[in-house]
C-alpha cells in the first residue's frame, strides 16, 4: 500500500470539520478537546473505511492476532513524527478479557456489541494543535484512487455556522437507571471490602451502570458533553448500529517509537462551588493517604504488566501523584514508562496489559472475578478502551470512562471507582455520582 500526506490550508476547527463527514460510514473523532500541552498534541479524524475486523463474543477468532497480520500486511515506511498517519481505529470491550483470562461467565447482559471492532481508514485527518497545522493522508494502491482533492473541496466549501444546531430544551424529568439501588451498592462495597479483609485483593474497581431512554441526536450528546466536560483522550464513533460518545480523562497505553506510557488514575474529587470550595477539595484529594495508596498499588500492577512487554529495567515511573483538573471533578494520576522490546508489537502490548488495572484491581484475575460476581451486568464498552493501531507500530488508547454508548433511543453509561480497605461505603457510593454528573446534564 502506499500513503500519501499532504498539509492543507484551513481556519477551521477539528470540531467543524469533523460536522463535515459525521454522518459519512463509521466516521471517528479522536479529539483532544481539553487544552493540555502535553496530553492535547494531536486530533485525528478517520473517515472512508476500507477494512473491517469484528469479534464477536461466540467467535474463535484471535482478534489480537488478526490485528497483527492486518498492520503487517498494510505496513508503511514513511518519515514523520506525527504519530498516527494511518491504519486501524476502534474499541476493544471490557468483555474482551475473558478471551484472554478464564473468568467465570455468572453476570447477566442486557445489550450486545461486537467485543472488539477496528476500521482501517483510507482517509485521516490529523490536527498538531501545537503547531496549528492540519494534514490529510490517503491510504491507496492506485494513485488514481487518490481521493484527498475530493476532501479538500468538501472542507474549502464548509461555511461554519455559528451555531451547528438548536440547542435542546432540558427535560428535567430524565429518569436513570441504575442496576444497583443505593442500598446494594453500598452492601456489594461492604462485600468487596470483606474479600479485600481475607485477603483475596488488595484493591477492585466497583461499578454501577446506568440507562436512560434518550431521543437527543448522538452527535449532539457529543457536542454537549465537549463543551462541558473537555478531555484530552475524548472521541466519538459514528457507527451504524450504535454510537460511542467518550469524554475520557485517563490514557491507558501510548506508544510511539517503541517507547511506551500509561497514565493510571485513582482518586477523585468533586470541583467546588467557588475558589474556596475547589482549593479546600483539591488539597484533600492531595491529602489523601487512602487515594495515593490506592494509586500506588495500580501503579505497581501497571509496572508489572509493562514489564512483559518492555525491556529489563526500563520501566519506571516518571510522574506519581499529579493533580489534574477537570470541569466536574479532580483526579489524581501517574505515569509509568518502558522500552518495548524489540520482538513485540503494540497489539501484543495491548493483549498483555488488557483490561486496564485502574479499572480492575490487584491482583487483576481475582478482582475481575470479583467485580465479575459483585456488580452483576456486563460492562460492555465502559472500561475498554476506544484509540488506534497506526501502520508504522505506534498505538494510542483510553480507557473507557466517561464514556456513553447509544443505540437507538437508549443511552448506557457505567461509574465506578477503586474499593480499597480503608474505603467508606457511602463515599464511594457518592464519588460514582460525582463522576456521572457530566453525563446526566447532557442527556436531560
Amino acid at each position: 500500500m502506499n500513503l500519501q500526506i499532504r498539509e492543507i490550508n484551513t481556519k477551521l476547527y477539528p470540531f467543524e470539520i469533523f460536522s463535515i463527514f459525521k454522518d459519512t460510514k463509521d466516521a471517528v473523532f479522536l479529539d483532544s478537546s481539553k487544552e493540555d500541552e502535553n496530553l492535547s498534541k494531536y486530533s485525528f479524524i478517520g473517515i472512508n473505511p476500507i477494512e473491517k475486523i469484528e469479534i464477536l463474543e461466540d467467535s474463535k477468532e484471535d482478534g489480537f492476532e488478526i490485528l497483527n497480520k492486518k498492520i503487517q500486511k498494510y505496513k508503511v515506511d514513511i518519515k514523520s513524527d506525527i504519530p498516527f498517519v494511518g491504519g486501524f481505529i476502534g474499541y476493544i470491550s471490557y468483555d474482551m478479557g475473558r478471551k484472554l483470562e478464564v473468568i467465570k461467565d455468572t453476570s447477566k447482559e442486557d445489550f450486545k456489541i461486537p467485543l472488539m471492532r477496528f476500521n482501517l481508514y483510507k482517509n485521516i485527518i490529523i490536527f498538531d494543535l501545537k503547531l496549528n497545522k492540519v494534514y490529510i493522508t490517503d491510504l491507496y494502491e492506485n494513485q488514481k484512487d487518490s481521493n484527498i482533492e475530493e476532501i479538500i473541496n468538501n472542507i474549502n466549501e464548509f461555511k461554519p455556522l455559528k451555531a451547528l444546531r438548536k440547542k435542546d430544551i432540558k427535560n428535567n424529568n430524565t429518569e436513570f437507571i441504575s442496576n444497583f439501588s443505593k442500598e446494594e451498592y453500598i452492601k456489594a462495597v461492604k462485600k468487596m471490602r470483606d474479600y479485600i479483609e481475607n485477603g483475596d485483593i488488595y484493591i477492585a474497581n466497583m461499578t454501577q451502570r446506568y440507562y436512560c431512554t434518550s431521543n437527543k441526536d448522538s452527535f449532539a450528546l457529543y457536542e454537549d458533553l465537549r463543551e462541558i466536560n473537555k478531555a484530552p483522550f475524548s472521541a466519538f464513533i459514528n457507527y451504524e448500529d450504535f454510537q460511542i460518545i467518550s469524554s475520557s480523562p485517563e490514557r491507558f497505553i501510548k506508544i510511539k517509537d517503541n517507547l511506551v506510557s500509561t497514565r493510571p488514575i485513582k482518586g477523585t474529587r468533586p470541583r467546588g462551588k467557588n475558589e474556596k470550595e475547589d482549593a479546600k477539595n483539591k488539597l484533600e484529594l492531595i491529602n489523601s493517604e487512602k487515594d495515593k495508596s490506592e494509586l500506588l498499588m495500580i501503579v505497581d500492577l501497571e509496572r508489572n504488566d509493562l514489564s512483559k512487554v518492555c525491556e529489563n529495567n526500563s520501566v519506571k515511573v516518571t510522574e506519581l501523584f499529579k493533580i489534574e483538573e477537570y470541569q466536574t471533578v479532580f483526579h489524581l494520576v501517574s505515569t509509568i514508562e518502558g522500552k518495548l522490546k524489540k520482538e513485540n508489537t503494540a497489539v501484543d502490548c495491548m493483549r498483555e496489559c488488557f483490561p486496564g488495572g485502574s479499572i480492575t484491581g490487584a491482583p487483576k484475575i481475582r478482582a475481575m472475578e470479583i467485580i465479575e460476581e459483585l456488580e452483576g451486568v456486563k460492562r460492555n464498552l465502559y472500561t475498554g478502551c476506544i484509540g488506534y493501531f497506526d501502520l508504522r507500530g505506534n498505538s494510542d488508547f483510553n480507557i473507557a470512562i466517561r464514556t456513553i454508548l447509544k443505540r437507538d433511543n437508549k443511552a448506557y453509561f457505567g461509574v465506578g471507582g477503586g474499593v480499597t480497605y480503608e474505603s467508606n461505603e457511602e463515599d464511594e457510593y457518592i464519588e460514582t455520582l460525582d463522576k456521572a454528573v457530566a453525563l446526566m446534564k447532557v442527556l436531560k
